[in-house]
């Protein structure tokens, strides 16, 4: 009954099998079992704040936007209708500049509010303000044509932010 295989067929298969992989350990340490209730506790704590809390927080968020919203509509006018010879044009370039920097950052992110005509109006200004700045200098003058155009879409943003857009 042994000698149903032969030697020369018992060697080759021998041969061609892979060795198994070594066995891991399933013991576990105290801190990786820590480890894992820590992070399995922060995710069940961060999955039940996001459930409960969106309406109050989309709430303080919404008129925080319309106030920053606001204020970076009032520096864009005031910087753009600066004269060119004004020896603060640059320093308040700087300051538009970062504030429209801030004010992507924070509302690119939110995707309640990238469907608004307000956030597109006034991401679309800051964009052509930017460009311009960034690829004339401070001191560059907007040209009468972009200047209109941007203070177009300044003046619907507002109109937008009036009528909660």
């Amino acid at each position: 009954m042994a000698s149903l295989i032969s030697p020369t067929a018992a060697a080759a298969a021998a041969a061609t099998q892979k060795p198994l992989p070594p066995l891991r350990s399933r013991t576990t340490t105290a801190a990786n079992h820590t480890a894992s209730t820590a992070r399995r506790n922060f995710l069940s704590l961060s999955a039940v704040a996001l459930f409960l809390a969106p309406t109050a927080a989309l709430a303080a968020s919404d008129e925080e936007y319309v106030k920053e919203t606001e204020e970076v509509i009032s520096k864009v006018k005031s910087t753009i209708t600066l004269d060119k010879a004004d020896p603060n044009v640059a320093a308040a370039v700087a300051e538009l500049r970062e504030t429209s920097n801030s004010w992507v950052a924070k509302y690119r992110r939110e995707k309640a509010l990238l469907g608004r005509a307000s956030f597109r109006d006034m991401y679309s200004a800051l964009n052509a303000v930017s460009g311009h700045y960034i690829s004339f200098g401070p001191t560059a003058p907007i040209p009468a044509k972009r200047r209109q155009r941007i203070l177009e879409e300044m003046e619907t943003a507002e109109k937008a932010l009036l009528r909660g857009r």
